[in-house]
């Protein structure tokens, strides 16, 4: 093939035509336990997660529930992937390879959610939220008081006694908490998410009529089970996903994932290498949303 800029527009729409129709075939699970919040500048303030709204009784003035702007600012982080095509090979019609990089870099674009949210757990037990803590803590300040949605048992299905102290802690912890004024928050946790290690245990406790010592399982069709291969280890966590105004994870999107190409044939890289270039950016990030909605055990014990 003579290179040329007519050429070179033809192959690189090709590409990105490929690129576009992978990435809107793209699925992944993030939907199941965070949502996307679109961002308008460089970076968000988060201060409407200081405090969990919920109605009171009006008895006297109204108690206003002013926000600290500033506390909670999340910056977007610059993603990509980038592919190099080889002049050489352009000569050669030899561009099968780069259809196929095309197809990996549209899936790659898609699973950004997907690495984002995984990103959040991965980190949720050593990083902090709106009020200071870990996201995953013993001592959430509520109301005067320290409240953990944090455990450490291994989810275990072998005996009723098992399943209460793990997952049932789990579920107890997440309806037991209340707003800053003492009210219950009314949360009913609604999925399961272990890593592959433990989808066996989590499918008994949601899905079977018994447990593991033939006695019966009063948590069948608690929650539905979310198998992350992203999790390698014990821990697993407890989500309330069907709140429609907010979820457990945030993830904040500047700039959704575009094809971007470098196809001047007077570029230093043309010259020096030999090469073109081809790929993905976006603009975004991750935010950990109210606590309140998941328990998370380390599964060390």
């Amino acid at each position: 093939m003579l290179v040329n800029k007519a050429s070179l527009q033809a192959l690189f729409t090709g590409l990105k035509t490929i690129f576009h129709n992978t990435l809107k075939a793209q699925t992944g699970n993030w939907q199941l336990t965070a949502m996307e919040v679109p961002s308008t500048r460089s970076g968000e303030d988060y201060a409407w997660l200081e405090r969990f709204p919920k109605m009171r009784k009006w008895v006297g003035d109204k108690f206003i529930k002013a926000l600290e702007a500033g506390k909670f600012y999340k910056k977007n982080e610059d993603w990509e992937t980038t592919i190099a095509v080889k002049r050489n090979d352009i000569e050669d019609d030899s561009l099968g390879i780069y259809n196929n990089q095309s197809q990996m870099a549209g899936e790659a674009a898609g699973e950004l959610h997907d690495i984002i949210v995984d990103d959040l757990k991965q980190n949720a037990f050593i990083a902090e939220c709106m009020d200071g803590q870990y996201f995953y803590d013993t001592d959430h300040p509520v109301n005067g008081a320290s409240v953990s949605n944090k455990g450490t048992a291994k989810l275990s299905a072998a005996t009723l006694a098992a399943a209460q102290g793990s997952y049932g802690a789990g579920r107890q912890a997440i309806m037991s908490f209340t707003d800053s004024e003492g009210m219950p928050l009314r949360l009913v946790p609604n999925v399961l998410e272990v890593g592959p290690s433990q989808e066996a245990v989590a499918k008994i406790i949601c899905d079977a009529d018994k447990l593991q010592d033939n006695s019966p399982n009063p948590y069948k069709g608690t929650a539905t089970v979310l198998v992350n291969p992203a999790i390698t280890d014990d821990r697993w966590m407890l989500h309330v996903t069907n709140k429609q105004s907010i979820k457990p994870f945030i993830v904040q999107m500047r700039k959704k994932p575009v094809f971007v190409s470098q196809t001047s044939m007077e570029n230093d890289d043309v010259f020096n290498k030999a090469e073109f270039k081809f790929g993905a950016e976006a603009r975004a990030t991750g935010v950990y949303g109210f606590w309140q909605l998941s328990y998370g055990s380390d599964g060390s014990v």
